[in-house]
């Protein structure tokens, strides 16, 4: 599977950088711990949050044709809410063998990977949120009353390391990929993603300090049409909720794909 999970740095390294062999024709690309390089690619895609609408997935996927020279970043929030999480995951763990994919962590996997590791009180707050529709993906047939070991048994091992290794966000050299929202003052590998997951948008959010184009989800635009500010580009557009999933190629190009969960293209 060819995709770009976060990375840890060596001990003796300062935790903002990864020093690996530099490629020719390359562009700078960061994730969780630190910076790298990878080859230049055909297209950079930004996907929204999908939330479980495993048709729609398939539905852009199928648009866009992505090949082994593109690069798909998934802005998070794969899981929850829509019918199909684990139709999701299996898509995009299986992409990773056309071209290269790129995922950061949503605010829902930081929920599910909570109740995985913790207890009772977590399990209720991500059944709340829409674990249970996730949890009834999986074949749970157990009614309400959830335990941490059920989910344990219940999600696969693939899926879940899968959800371990993705990022706080991706950088290129002219734009960077977030779930949510940033500090518009500090670099990016001083953000506190942890809380900044869970962000809703300002009423009018800044630019960053890098100057570089921000792409984020999670904040619904339930109008259904991309949040665009130039320098910052919101593409949540509520697929689970009878809005649209969003697709936004950001490099070279400014095509945009939108799918439904009853399979239409926008």
């Amino acid at each position: 599977m060819r995709h770009l999970p976060q990375e840890k740095p060596e001990a003796s390294q300062d935790p903002g950088t990864v020093v690996l062999p530099e490629l020719p024709e390359t562009e700078i690309a960061s994730g969780v711990s630190g910076e790298r390089r990878v080859s230049m690619t055909e297209r950079i895609i930004a996907i929204g949050d999908i939330h479980g609408c495993a048709n729609a997935l398939k539905t852009l996927i199928d648009a866009i044709q992505p090949t082994e020279l593109d690069t798909l970043v998934f802005l998070g929030d794969y899981i929850d809410r829509g019918p199909d999480s684990k139709g999701v995951l299996d898509q995009i763990i299986t992409l990773g063998q056309r071209c290269t994919v790129v995922p950061l962590m949503g605010n829902h996997e930081e929920m599910l990977l909570a109740v995985l590791d913790g207890g009772q009180s977590e399990i209720k707050f991500w059944l709340t949120f829409g674990g249970s529709a996730a949890l009834a993906s999986y074949g749970w047939k157990g009614g309400p009353d959830v335990r941490p070991e059920d989910v344990r048994r219940q999600i696969p091992r693939e899926h879940v390391d899968f959800i371990k290794g993705c990022r706080d966000y991706f950088e290129t050299a002219r734009h960077f990929f977030a779930h949510a929202y940033y500090d518009p003052h500090l670099p990016l590998h001083e953000q506190k993603w942890n809380g900044l997951r869970w962000a809703s948008l300002p009423p009018v959010p800044e630019r960053h300090c890098s100057g570089k184009v921000a792409i984020v989800g999670h904040t619904p635009q339930r109008s259904g049409d991309i949040l665009d500010l130039g320098y910052f580009k919101c593409i949540d557009t509520l697929a689970h909720g009878g809005g649209w999933l969003t697709a936004l190629e950001v490099e070279p190009g400014r095509r945009v794909w939108q799918a439904n969960e009853k399979g239409e293209m926008r």
